[in-house]
């Protein structure tokens, strides 16, 4: 959305974020506009008539918010926040917006220990970086009902987690997978990706995955494992032999391979590795929704990226005790 009180989304940088948004009085009036781009509306009776909307002068003295609007129709004050992942926040509306940028423009994530670095320093609260990145994750998921995925999906499952334990048996060497979290993606090619938690990976789980996210004429591509042996009966199917060192061929003018699937799990991958460290199993989905965003939306500045997600906060709500009770 183009302002000419604010700029634009591509214009943003660290820098202009800073500057154009020194205080939560400007970061919230920033963003009623992405949350409201027609016009105020009360959140408590949907009133959006401009007469019958006041807002209220920041006096920190006699504890009037900055941002705090009052309806005339029902008689309530709200702010914008309200509604959404910044509610009954204490952190101020222009450190929510720099930890949406730097959250945005990580491509590889950022650690809660780094951005409570950034946001407060040596004094700040690891505990609210934390809660503010889970929340920030929360918003950039897409809704349960979004459009399934046509075309041409390439399908295929990594393991996440730790280091896959060595074992023997009959004297042959095996591997143990039982200490990491399977995931599964499916990349709508020059589209969107879609990744998800699977508790159990085999032919039933995945054919009934497959067949939730992807239209009935998708045309899908795999690797050549036998989970998916039968999954010509439900979708058009075209597997590439990688057992035999067949990573991509063309069938009748199509291209059938999995590497576009195959390089966006490095994304969450190197993610891990370099800032996080430890996912638990509980919250790999969150950061799983983070990485997808990106890829999403990989060929836009940081600035673009970061209003697009602020503009899917509304509705959305996440508190800490479900985050964090076992």
């Amino acid at each position: 959305m183009k302002t000419t009180n604010h700029g634009t989304p591509d214009e943003f940088t660290l820098l202009e974020l800073a500057r154009r948004f020194p205080d939560e009085a400007t970061a919230l009036a920033y963003f009623e506009t992405l949350r409201w781009p027609d016009g105020v509306q009360c959140v408590h009776c949907g009133n959006a008539d401009a007469s019958r909307l006041g807002k209220r002068t920041h006096n920190a003295e006699a504890k009037v918010r900055a941002g705090l609007w009052e309806c005339g129709a029902c008689g309530k004050q709200f702010r914008s926040t309200i509604g959404t992942i910044f509610e009954d926040s204490h952190i101020p509306m222009n450190k929510w917006l720099i930890a949406w940028y730097l959250i945005c423009g990580a491509k590889k994530g950022i650690s809660a220990m780094q951005l409570k670095r950034h946001l407060w320093g040596d004094k700040g609260s690891y505990k609210s970086a934390w809660f503010m990145a889970h929340r920030i994750r929360h918003a950039m998921a897409d809704p349960a009902f979004i459009a399934k995925l046509s075309g041409t999906v390439e399908i295929d499952e990594t393991y996440v987690g730790g280091k896959t334990r060595i074992e023997y048996k009959d004297g042959r060497m095996t591997k143990a997978m039982d200490n990491k979290t399977p995931v599964v993606s499916l990349v709508e090619r020059d589209g969107t990706k879609r990744s998800m938690v699977m508790e159990r990976v085999n032919s039933a789980n995945l054919r009934a995955a497959i067949v939730e996210h992807t239209a009935e004429d998708a045309r899908t591509m795999t690797d050549d494992s036998r989970l998916y042996s039968r999954l010509n009966e439900v979708r058009e199917h075209h597997p590439v032999n990688h057992s035999k060192k067949q990573y991509a061929l063309r069938k009748n003018g199509v291209l059938i391979s999995t590497n576009t699937v195959e390089s966006s799990f490095a994304l969450i991958k190197r993610s891990i590795v370099g800032a996080f460290h430890h996912v638990s199993k509980k919250h790999l989905g969150r950061y799983l929704v983070e990485a997808d965003f990106k890829w999403n939306h990989r060929k836009i500045s940081d600035g673009e990226r970061m209003v697009k997600g602020l503009r899917k906060t509304g509705g959305k709500r996440l508190t800490y005790k479900p985050l964090t009770r076992k």
